[in-house]
């Protein structure tokens, strides 16, 4: 199908099932009715033949919704053995054509940025509206790979003496892997293979088995655009797919996204043997709040960025320090933490939906626990939640804690749900001084009208 065509019949409300036929098949010899997710090899879905299967949940039904394969041994090798073989032509081929595919592909993301979003929702369980924010995020990278013909320049510096010049090229490196977690299923793949591929480089992709489906849309729109066979494959899997990647020789660089555990592994193990690893990991964002803020700016700052996506993102701010007299603001943050509506993502007007697992949800409940038992005061309990008509969703409503000291668990530990710690102090100092003590990332926010506290937390932290 041509690129013309495929933008032609997706403008003209074609089925969402209509999208997904050609990388899931229906399931008539398992136990569950549900479909089951396809590998992508060499530019085809590719039915498993593992007998080893991953139940996907919708989070606020925990119904299944597909079922996806821990990939066989053959089935990884022969994804890797494409990349390898289509690296041979594709690293030749000019980067004119390449940024082409590029130009086509974020085309076509943007007109079903709706698509994407409604698999995202069924499988991962955020709003439509961060599911959308999801896709447009890894669009706006999409869109800066387009600029490849002068992001790829080289340097050259002649008469470095006499008669010789030194001329620097960026070339790829060969086979590229990719190891994405669940929380953003279309902006982290997007993050990962446009720019590896528009270089030149071919790749693998591992995305997380709880919500493939995003990953498996947006090859399918990548093939439409031209991408020839075997310049990106997708594999699926849990540890031992892991390991494979680390441990394969022909590929030669790793990148990941995900939580502390997961990440050091992948980075010593994948060292270790040599390749070129990215390990980002996990954070703890603090945001300090000084007197002279404009209150309301900072209080909806606040709460927009704690407990949107229900905390499962890298760059929650799931910390608050509120300096001298702005903690008399902590009542108005619980009421406008209180309004906001809990609900399945995909229902008009939800501000947040549930988190992605019951094993999930039981962390962010424990580590709750914890802060009340090590003497926070909770200020509002989102645990006991209930949403009607959701009754079996993993929901946990926006929870603030107050009195929180650093050396308390729930401080300590990135809870990745809908939490806010609070935490008070006299000054700024003291402010700087507890962040600066804090092993994480990733940002910092300082809420003031004041200039001169703003630099000194830009230049201190």
């Amino acid at each position: 199908m041509s690129t013309g065509k495929f933008l032609l019949q997706h403008s003209r409300n074609v089925t969402f099932s209509r999208l997904v036929r050609n990388f899931r098949s229906s399931s008539s010899s398992l136990s569950s009715s549900a479909p089951t997710t396809k590998l992508f090899i060499n530019g085809q879905f590719v039915d498993s033949k593992t007998t080893k299967w991953i139940d996907v949940h919708n989070p606020a039904t925990n119904e299944v919704v597909t079922r996806v394969p821990n990939a066989t041994i053959e089935e990884m090798e022969a994804a890797v053995s494409a990349a390898k073989q289509a690296f041979a032509s594709w690293s030749q081929t000019s980067i004119l054509s390449r940024q082409q595919i590029m130009f086509k592909f974020q085309n076509i993301i943007r007109s079903n940025m709706r698509r994407l979003a409604e698999s995202i929702t069924s499988e991962q369980g955020k709003t439509l509206a961060d599911a959308e924010g999801d896709v447009l995020r890894g669009l706006q990278v999409v869109e800066h790979c387009c600029g490849i013909t002068s992001l790829q320049l080289g340097e050259t510096l002649p008469g470095i003496a006499k008669e010789m010049d030194t001329i620097s090229m960026k070339v790829p490196l060969g086979v590229c892997a990719g190891i994405t977690p669940f929380n953003f299923p279309a902006m982290i793949p997007l993050w990962m293979f446009p720019l590896a591929i528009v270089c030149g480089n071919t790749f693998v992709l591992k995305p997380s088995e709880r919500d493939p489906g995003a990953t498996m849309l947006l090859v399918e729109m990548l093939r439409d655009c031209g991408c020839p066979e075997g310049v990106v494959n997708v594999i699926h899997g849990q540890h031992n797919s892991v390991n494979f990647i680390c441990d394969h020789p022909d590929v030669k660089a790793i990148s990941f996204v995900g939580s502390d555990t997961a990440g050091k592994h992948i980075y010593e193990r994948g060292s270790k043997n040599g390749k070129r690893v990215q390990s980002n990991m996990g954070a703890k964002n603090h945001g300090v709040v000084m007197p002279d803020a404009n209150k309301e700016h900072a209080l909806n700052q606040l709460v927009g960025a704690a407990f949107g996506a229900a905390g499962q993102r890298c760059m929650a701010l799931s910390t608050a320090i509120f300096v001298g007299e702005s903690k008399h603001w902590i009542d108005d943050l619980v009421e406008k933490a209180k309004s906001l509506n809990v609900n399945a993502g995909h229902e008009p007007g939800a501000d947040l939906g549930p988190v992605i697992s019951p094993a999930a949800k039981n962390r962010v409940v424990d580590l709750i626990q914890s802060g009340v038992d090590e003497g926070a005061e909770i200020r509002l309990d989102g645990r006991n939640i209930r949403v009607a008509g959701y009754e079996k969703g993993n929901f946990v409503g926006p929870t603030i804690l107050t009195k929180v000291k650093p050396n308390m668990k729930c401080y300590k530990e990135e809870i990745f749900g809908p939490v806010l710690v609070v935490l008070t102090t006299d000054t700024l100092d003291e402010a700087i001084d507890i962040i600066n003590a804090n092993p994480y990332g990733n940002g910092t926010a300082v809420f003031t009208s004041n200039e001169i506290g703003r630099a000194s937390c830009r230049e201190r932290v």
